[in-house]
């Protein structure tokens, strides 16, 4: 590939990043501080770019300068932000999950597809009892907060500027048609939590464990109605109005890690959870096209039961309701 036309495939590559409501062009002028005329001349090849301009649109749009030269180093190139002990800050969190959503919104095609481990990420902003729950758990069992050392568990700990964000994030969700891959073992992770901070005596009493385990009930009802339908609609609309399209398959024996697919306009870009709340993000072709290629895979040896396969939608939800019981009539014997 000569320099004409490794500099033609750059603005290819960016172009497809781009959403679609923004100019190419003009995007492209602000970030090298140029006038649009003057990338109109780069993009025709009028005028080459210069090494200082290539390291800009590379590192701001995260491209692989490898990958665009079709050089075969085995490394893939991701972005994200590690959170730890000492940075993490959840509302900064719930803000980075509004941008992406924004941004994958943002383009007029796109598709998520979800390889679950547990109940997805969306839902759990459903309830408020359940956002609650895990914002305490992760900031006080997984960031060990100083603030909650020593602290039980109680609702109050979720502030309403969390909730509303929260909401914006389900909001959001259910406007990007959603393919979902599920295993019964899915909501055990859920319960583990509960159980681990019971078994802790964390909870300020054992009503605060079965409000818990009562909205994870209603959950499963919103997304097994959403799966009949085959899309979804927002909590508590009598009409169920339909927003975005929603595939639901069931896997007897894979169990997913949390990764995620996007495809945007064509453009596929993989999310790969790690350290159970952090995420990193690639569009290496090599990559997202074998990510893809696995997810289609998986979905091929998984029953579809989203708006068909009543009989095995209604086994597979049932499942998970029993096991969500079993736990409630625990706590009753218990008191």
């Amino acid at each position: 590939m000569n320099a004409a036309e490794l500099q033609q495939e750059l603005f290819q590559v960016i172009k497809r990043n781009i959403p679609d409501h923004l100019s190419t062009t003009e995007e492209i002028a602000k970030v090298l501080d140029v006038s649009v005329d003057s990338v109109y001349r780069r993009i025709r090849g009028e005028k080459t770019i210069s090494l200082d301009e290539l390291h800009l649109l590379c590192s701001h749009y995260k491209i692989s300068l490898d990958q665009l030269m079709r050089i075969q180093t085995g490394s893939f190139l991701f972005q994200g932000n590690i959170q730890n002990e000492q940075n993490f800050r959840y509302e900064a969190w719930l803000g980075s999950i509004l941008a992406n959503q924004a941004y994958f919104n943002s383009f007029s095609e796109k598709q998520l597809y979800w390889l679950g481990k547990d109940v997805s990420l969306f839902p759990h902003f459903l309830f408020r009892e359940i956002a609650a729950f895990k914002y305490f758990f992760w900031t006080k069992t997984l960031f060990n907060s100083p603030a909650l050392a020593n602290a039980s568990f109680n609702f109050k700990y979720y502030t309403d500027e969390m909730w509303e964000m929260g909401k914006k994030i389900i909001a959001d969700n259910n406007r990007l048609p959603t393919v979902e891959i599920w295993n019964v073992e899915n909501i055990n992770i859920a319960i583990r939590q509960i159980e681990f901070y019971r078994d802790g005596h964390i909870f300020e009493t054992e009503s605060d464990a079965l409000r818990l385990y009562e909205a994870w009930e209603k959950v499963i009802d919103h997304i097994e109605r959403q799966a009949e339908r085959g899309y979804k609609f927002a909590y508590g609309d009598p009409d169920m109005k339909p927003l975005a399209e929603y595939k639901v398959y069931f896997n007897e024996v894979i169990l997913g890690d949390n990764s995620m697919l996007v495809v945007l306009n064509g453009v596929k870009l993989a999310i790969v959870v790690h350290s159970t709340n952090n995420y990193m993000m690639t569009r290496d072709l090599n990559f997202t096209e074998n990510l893809y290629q696995h997810v289609q895979s998986i979905m091929r040896r998984s029953t579809l039961i989203s708006t068909v396969s009543e009989k095995e939608r209604s086994k597979f939800f049932r499942t998970l309701r029993e096991r969500i019981a079993r736990r409630k009539d625990a706590l009753k014997v218990s008191t």
